[in-house]
This record gives C-alpha cells, structure tokens and sequence, in this order.
C-alpha cells in the first residue's frame, strides 16, 4: 500500500444533492433528477438510488412519465440553466402537484447566467472563457445568445479568431464558474490592444458565500 492521502474536494453544493437524494429514497420517495444524462454530477447522484431515481432532461420527457405511485421528490443538477429548469419544474408541478422540490442550481452558476444576460442585452459580441464539457459554461453561451447576442465558448485567448470582432462596438466577457482570472486576463489585456479604452465590470450580486476547506487541507 502507497499510504496515499485523499482529499474529497466535491463542491458542497453538489455533495448536498447527493444526500437529498439518499435521504429521500431512504424515506420512500421517487426520486426525478433534472439534468444531462451522461453527465458527470448527474451520474454520481443517479448512483446514490439508482433503482428510486430517474433523469429527466426537458418537459416533454416529464409528460411521459407514466402514473408515480410513490411520493416524488425532485432535485436538479448544480450547473443547469435556470430557463431550461424552470419549463421541467413547472412540468413536474403539473403532474405531481405534492412532489417536494429543491431546486439546486448553484448560486455562482445563477448569478453569472443573470449577469450575462445583462451582458449580452448591451453587448454585440460576448466571449465566454470555460471548456467545452462544462455544463455552466455551455448554458453561459446559449443565455447569451438567447439575449441576442452573437456568443462564443473558448478555452482561452488562443481560440479567439479576429475575425470576431468586425464591426463589433462592445465585446462582452464572461467566465465559467471555476475559471481562474489569469484566463480573462490575457483577454482583457488583447482587447485594450485593439483599442479598447473602457472596461465595465459587471456586477449585479455580491457572493459573500465561503466553505470551509476539505479535511487534511485547513489549518
């Protein structure tokens, strides 16, 4: 044996749906999981009652479920877009009108989607600096398109093409929720290079929320 220390690093957040889930099928419930099927956080909580729990992705996959004899109880995936989440909610309300709901979109993930909407209803173009298998920063970019702006997902300053910005007056910049500063910086820096002369931070809710460090790393 190696003697290696693990440190579990799951964000709180995702850890909570987790324990929803188990309690609830614990206490009898049917479990619907609103998520991506395949993805990641979805995967991990399907596995906490498996044989109690189903994934459904949009509305239409709520109105075919069949009668639910059990008590339903419904948890989301951290990361999903509040829009696309608010259709299944009010489905599920629609056909299981007891069902008790935790509706677990994290906060970061909420407060950066209204701030690029906000973004996107000022902006003629909108980058949003996260990896393509992130789920907050894909729904980042369809929030800002849906706001009617023209939006791209990059990994960083090397998948920008000029291009882009032709006839474009006000680039706006928005980040996945994990996405370090020293990304967005190189981004800001190119555009005061192509004469940018104002940089606007966009700020609609302060986040004041802190989590204490995984066992083995606080002191």
């Amino acid at each position: 044996r190696r003697r290696l220390r693990v440190i579990d690093s799951t964000c709180p957040l995702v850890t909570k749906v987790h324990l929803e889930t188990k309690q609830a099928a614990t206490r009898g419930y049917d479990v619907l999981l609103v998520g991506h099927r395949g993805h990641d956080e979805t995967v991990g909580t399907l596995g906490e009652a498996p044989d109690q729990t189903r994934v459904v992705e949009d509305a239409g996959e709520v109105a075919a479920l069949g009668e639910i004899e059990r008590p339903v109880f419904v948890v989301t995936q951290t990361t999903l877009s509040m829009d696309d989440t608010a259709g299944v909610i009010d489905e599920i309300r629609d056909r299981y009108p007891a069902a008790e709901i935790r509706n677990d979109i994290c906060y970061a993930t909420t407060n950066r989607q209204h701030a690029a909407r906000s973004i996107a209803a000022r902006a003629d173009l909108v980058l949003v600096v996260g990896s393509r298998n992130s789920s907050n920063s894909v729904r980042l970019r369809e929030v800002a398109e849906d706001a009617g702006a023209t939006a791209y997902l990059v990994d960083g300053i090397e998948d920008i093409d000029p291009a882009w910005y032709e006839g474009v007056e006000v680039v706006g910049l928005t980040s996945g929720a994990s996405v370090p500063d020293e990304l967005l910086d190189p981004i800001i820096e190119d555009l005061r290079g192509r004469g940018v002369t104002k940089v606007e931070p966009v700020v609609l809710t302060e986040e004041d929320v802190e989590f204490r460090l995984p066992d083995g790393l606080a002191t």
